[in-house]
């Protein structure tokens, strides 16, 4: 494992551009469960999942899975990034 320190400026500030995107990539995503699909569940309550109305399922469960998603995700992505600029921890 090569210490943070160790590589170049320019890779350093390119792995942090990269870690900054998916950040705000999952703050997005994280926006749209937290706030999105409550704000609209009236209108996802046409739709139908496994007999429940969206809105609802969102609400109560969807939004919990995908933020679990979203955790898995954030971690696996940040191993791959740190991995490809070889800061990766053990």
């Amino acid at each position: 494992m090569i210490d943070a320190s160790q590589i170049s400026p320019e890779k350093r500030i390119e792995h942090w551009k990269k870690t900054t995107r998916l950040m705000w990539t999952l703050m997005f995503w994280w926006f749209v469960f937290s706030f999105g699909v409550h704000f609209f569940a009236v209108q996802l309550n046409g739709i139908s999942f496994f007999g429940f109305p969206l809105g609802f399922y969102m609400a109560a469960q969807g939004s919990l899975i995908a933020f679990v998603v979203l955790c898995f995700w954030n971690a696996r992505s940040q191993n791959r990034l740190d991995e490809e600029y070889g800061v990766a921890e053990d």
